[in-house]
């Protein structure tokens, strides 16, 4: 496996940073009224790549904060976003690949519209993540409001001879909750999985990644609250899973 990753993330509504804790929009932080400003910070870190998400987007089925994506982009210069959030089309795939998103997360999609995930695969070899949140054993979708009775095996089956670049798997009840990641289950996904599997959700500390990358099967981390209330120094959590 390459290098584990540790991945910065900017949740966006109404324009500004914020972080949710479970999904709940209505327990909501605001961290920053400019989305864009933490991103010079993790460039000079080292991030490997940064991790969006357009909360209003994935709530309405639509993409909001377009203003906010574009000076996140120019903020990352050379540094690679990955995007997710309302994406239903693939029209608005090319758009944001023309526009410099490095890969797509589809969620919703996945159970209502898997044939945009094929196209999308086919059109962008490895530029397609997965976005497999959890809620209560059961995948989640449309803002993480709904449940569906389709199980991760399944959605696993389905896509599993696609180009697909990776899989995001969330686990919405430590979302936001600094409360430590769910190993087991990442693990588990990651060993099963004909894709590369990144975590999300819970991170609260860099011995929490540490124990991400020693498991040699995790490819990375999504940290987002942790960045924000100083429980993780980025720069610091790169060196340390480096020399796992």
């Amino acid at each position: 496996m390459t290098q584990f990753e540790v991945i910065p993330a900017i949740d966006l509504r109404g324009g500004q940073l914020v972080r949710l804790e479970q999904g709940d929009y209505d327990r909501e932080t605001v961290y920053d009224a400019d989305p864009a400003r933490p991103v010079a910070g993790f460039v000079a870190a080292g991030a490997p790549r940064v991790h969006v998400v357009d909360l209003d987007g994935a709530r309405d089925g639509q993409l909001a904060n377009q203003t906010a994506v574009r000076r996140i982009l120019e903020a990352a210069g050379e540094v690679p976003v990955q995007l997710g959030g309302g994406i239903r089309s693939l029209e608005r795939i090319r758009e944001l690949v023309a526009l410099g998103i490095s890969r797509v997360i589809l969620g919703t999609a996945l159970l209502e519209d898997p044939g945009l995930v094929e196209s999308a695969a086919r059109e962008f070899p490895d530029r397609v993540i997965l976005g497999l949140d959890a809620k209560a054993g059961k995948l989640a979708v449309r803002g993480w409001r709904e449940t569906a009775s389709v199980s991760i095996e399944e959605v696993l089956t389905r896509f599993e001879q696609l180009p697909i670049g990776a899989i995001l798997h969330t686990d919405i009840a430590r979302d936001g909750m600094l409360q430590g990641p769910n190993l087991e289950a990442t693990e588990a996904l990651a060993r099963q999985s004909p894709f590369p599997v990144i975590a999300s959700g819970g991170i609260s500390s860099s011995a929490d990644l540490v124990r991400l990358a020693q498991t040699r099967v995790i490819a990375g981390s999504v940290v987002g609250r942790a960045l924000y209330s100083g429980k993780v120094d980025l720069a610091q959590a790169l060196k340390r899973v480096a020399a796992c």
